[in-house]
C-alpha cells in the first residue's frame, strides 16, 4: 500500500491489497487510493450480488440480506446504455463482499473507480469493473459505494 492510501474499516485486508495492486498493474502508480467497503443502507448488510458492465464500466449491487439495490459511483448515469451481467466467481458463487477503490489526483479528485469483489464461498478476490472519471467535481462519488 502507498503511504497516503486510505482503507476504511470493514474492507478485508486481502481485497484492499488486491485493489491497490490492480492500480500498479495498470500503470497507475504514485496515485493516492481510497478504498471503501459497500454497506447496505437498508439493513447494514455487507454481502451482495453485483451486476457489472465491464465494457463501459459501471456496477449495481443488490443486498443479499434485504434485496436493496444501489448503484456504485456514477453508474446510474450510464446504466440505460449499459449491457450488465451478473458477477460470478470461478467457483460458481454470485455472492460477494464488495469494496470500491478510488484513484485520487493530487487535489483529491477521483480519476478512476475500481470495483473489487471477494467471494463468500472461496474467498477469491478480483476486479470486476473499472472506469475513468473525466469530470469534476467528484467528491460525491466517494460516498456512493
Amino acid at each position: 500500500m502507498h503511504a497516503g492510501d486510505q482503507v476504511d474499516e470493514g474492507v478485508p485486508a486481502e481485497l484492499a491489497a488486491f485493489l491497490r495492486n490492480a492500480f500498479l498493474r495498470n500503470g497507475v502508480d504514485g496515485c493516492l487510493v481510497k478504498i471503501v467497503p459497500s454497506v447496505c443502507g437498508g439493513c447494514g448488510g455487507r454481502v451482495f450480488s453485483v451486476l457489472v458492465d465491464d465494457v463501459e464500466g459501471g456496477a449495481e449491487r443488490v443486498c443479499a440480506g434485504c434485496g436493496s439495490r444501489a448503484f456504485i459511483a456514477d453508474s446510474e448515469e450510464f446504466w440505460e446504455d449499459a449491457d450488465p451481467g451478473e458477477a460470478c466467481c470461478p467457483c460458481g458463487s454470485e455472492e460477494f463482499e464488495t469494496a470500491v477503490a478510488f484513484s485520487l489526483t493530487g487535489d483529491g479528485s477521483v480519476r478512476w473507480v475500481t470495483v473489487g469483489l471477494r467471494c463468500q464461498k472461496d474467498g477469491a478476490v478480483g476486479v470486476y469493473a473499472d472506469w475513468k472519471i473525466d469530470y469534476g467535481p467528484t467528491d460525491h462519488l466517494l460516498t456512493m459505494v
